[in-house]
Parts: structure tokens; C-alpha cells; sequence
């Protein structure tokens, strides 16, 4: 490491005890915070240099997006993961089952780390159309990864089918009395409210992947 800079060096030990403790990689936030730097962008100027450096790889457009590599690079791997469909109104996400996950098409898919599936097989992606989830920090044009489930708990954020609708849409899910209730992150949106029957879920949020301007 003789040829980095100090702060280089440090968000390099940071990023290596961050991977260590956690087995996941840190964000760029994260950096910035630990490290004391100035601002996000320096962050990312001396990740690019790690990057020509060798010693780790980004993968833009992820919020934990960094992979160790050569002796750094401990379990840090990458996994591919299909994408297969758009959170819009229209036809059923074509989610797999336990039965058919070997079959889906990988005509469209996406390389991340190993580390964001947290050790799940049946993860897929869905790209986001809209707003509803802003406060979520989930953006139109951003990518969700997904698990495969057909329940999830009260809270969580998930891909629904509405069946008398004919729509998928992505919301934080919550069970109430007689109903369910479909909660948009934007204090711009009402609450969707469905008889249970109406309401299948395909899949619930286990990332975001950002979509750089």
C-alpha cells in the first residue's frame, strides 16, 4: 500500500474491517462517516483509485456496491440474479417456485455481490416505476432485489398482486381488521386498502440498487 494515500489507507482498512465484522460491504455514506471525509464525492474519488489500484471493484449504481478482490478479497463474490419483470400496473410478475426457480430466463439479468443476497438462492430483481416509495429511498428507475415469498410480515415491503386490478404494485404490507392495507412511502399518497382475497404477495424487498443520474 505504499503508493496510496493516507486517507486511501484508511478507507481501505475501513472497508476490510467493515467486510470482516459485518460480511456485507460498506456504503459509501458508511465511508464517509467512519472516515471523516469531507463529503461523498472525495469518497468516491479515492474508491476509483483503490479501484485502479487493484485492491477492490465498485459496482456502480449499488449503495454497497464494493468488492474486495486479490487478497483482500476473502468470500467476497459475485452472483448473477434474473431480472424479470417492471413494479407497474399489467400482467403477474412471473415469479418462479420452489418447482421452476432452474428454468427462469436469464435473457435479462444483473451482476451484484454475493453479499447483498445475504445467502438466499431464490432472490430476482424488479425494475421500479413511480414515486410511491420515495421515502424509502427507493426512486423510479431503481432496482429492487427481491425474495421469493408468498408472506411476509406485518411492516415489510413487498411486491403485491392485485388480483381484481389486474396490477403489481411495491408497498410496505400491514394486516388490519377485515382488510389489508398497502402503505406508499410518500406522504403524497394514500394508503391502498384490499379484501384479503384481492391480495398476493409475490416477493418482499431485500435490497435497492440505485439508478445513477
Amino acid at each position: 500500500m505504499s503508493t496510496l494515500s493516507q486517507k486511501q489507507k484508511k478507507i481501505l482498512t475501513f472497508v476490510r474491517r467493515f467486510w470482516r465484522d459485518k460480511q456485507y460491504p460498506p456504503t459509501v455514506r458508511d465511508i464517509q462517516n467512519a472516515c471523516g471525509i469531507s463529503s461523498t464525492s472525495v469518497v468516491v474519488y479515492n474508491l476509483k483509485g483503490l479501484e485502479r489500484e487493484g485492491l477492490l471493484r465498485r459496482h456502480p449504481g449499488i449503495s454497497r456496491g464494493i468488492e474486495l478482490v486479490g487478497d483482500n478479497a476473502g468470500t467476497s463474490n459475485s452472483v448473477t440474479v434474473p431480472v424479470i419483470g417492471q413494479i407497474a400496473a399489467g400482467a403477474p410478475i412471473p415469479v418462479p417456485d420452489a418447482d421452476t426457480w432452474d428454468t427462469v430466463s436469464t435473457a435479462d439479468t444483473m451482476e451484484i455481490p454475493e453479499e447483498l443476497t445475504r445467502g438466499r438462492k431464490d432472490v430476482y430483481a424488479l425494475k421500479v416505476k413511480g414515486t410511491s416509495m420515495i421515502d424509502a429511498l427507493i426512486n423510479d428507475g431503481d432496482t429492487v432485489l427481491m425474495q421469493a415469498a408468498k408472506v411476509v410480515e406485518n411492516g415489510e415491503m413487498a411486491a403485491v398482486w392485485l388480483r381484481s386490478e389486474k396490477a403489481v404494485t411495491l408497498k410496505k404490507l400491514y394486516r388490519e381488521t377485515g382488510r389489508i392495507r398497502l402503505q406508499p412511502a410518500n406522504t403524497q399518497m394514500q394508503p391502498i386498502y384490499s379484501d384479503p382475497d384481492n391480495v398476493e404477495v409475490q416477493g418482499k424487498v431485500i435490497g435497492v440498487i440505485r439508478q445513477m443520474e
